[in-house]
């Protein structure tokens, strides 16, 4: 009897010890695929190493890496999904810490801003992160330079980054963005200086030009005493004119800071050897 218990133990842990080689030779293929930038056979082939992971022993590997393929493959509201099972799993602080920083990185890429920062906030908050403090702050300050806000990212870049090279970019950046405000008010002054502060020459020509004919048309039709042309001329030609220049000058004014923040990002990821969302 006794030697009847023996074997069946044996041979259930023969099966087990089987079982958790095959899944580990599932899980290695998967993470080969991956390594082979075949992200979504990666997905398929780490589900199924998950459906087959009874004891949930590989949760956390499993979940890390098809969140990993998700995001290389574009899927980004996918990756966050599994990134967060990928924390339910975690057995320690720092994989747990390290998981929550991939989906602030994502959220930041998705320009979910508000979001980040209430998650930086509860993270700051954590007193199983307080050595991470100088992390936190460093993924606030790419918040900012996604936000468009180069001010508050060179502030923060500059308090943590001993090389100042983001900081310095973030400041240049800053000097060269057009405001867009300046310059619809020098343009409410005089039509078409807003497109001359951008840059935009002949539309401020144009602009100038035609308000200045239909000014002086609509000037000379009242003191003719022709006040009918002089409404017609100033209220729907003359106003028409100044409008367009004012939203002429905000346009260029945002085009303008648009290209630069499109250019800077781009300038980052081919350039810049740190640590990028």
């Amino acid at each position: 009897m006794k030697a009847r218990w023996l074997i069946f133990i044996f041979a259930l842990f023969f099966k087990t010890a089987l079982t958790q080689t095959q899944i580990e030779k599932q899980l290695a293929f998967a993470e080969s695929l991956f390594t082979q930038e075949k992200y979504f056979e990666a997905v398929t082939e780490a589900k199924r190493v998950s459906f087959f992971d009874s004891s949930h022993q590989y949760s956390f590997k499993v979940n890390r890496l098809i969140a990993e393929s998700y995001r290389q493959g574009g899927k980004l509201s996918e990756a966050v999904n599994y990134f967060t099972k990928a924390e339910m799993s975690a057995q320690n602080s720092n994989d747990l810490f390290k998981t929550k920083i991939e989906v602030i990185k994502i959220n930041i890429i998705r320009r979910a801003f508000s979001l980040v920062n209430h998650q930086l906030d509860e993270l700051e908050k954590d007193a199983r992160f307080a050595s991470d403090s100088l992390s936190l702050r460093y993924w606030r300050g790419w918040n900012y330079l996604f936000n468009d806000d180069w001010e508050n990212a060179a502030e923060i870049f500059g308090r943590i980054d001993s090389t100042k090279s983001l900081k310095n970019i973030c400041e240049e950046v800053q000097k060269k963005k057009y405001s867009v405000s300046f310059a619809k008010a020098i343009s409410v002054v005089l039509p078409g200086a807003g497109q001359f502060y951008t840059g935009n020459y002949f539309s401020g020509v144009l602009s100038f030009g035609w308000n200045a004919l239909l000014g002086y048309a609509t000037v000379k039709a009242f003191a003719s005493e022709r006040v009918f042309d002089g409404m017609m001329v100033g209220s729907l030609l003359w106003l028409r004119f100044y409008n367009g220049n004012l939203s002429n000058a905000e346009k260029f004014a945002e085009e303008k800071n648009g290209k630069l923040f499109n250019e800077t990002l781009e300038y980052l990821q081919k350039n810049y050897q740190g640590l990028k969302p």
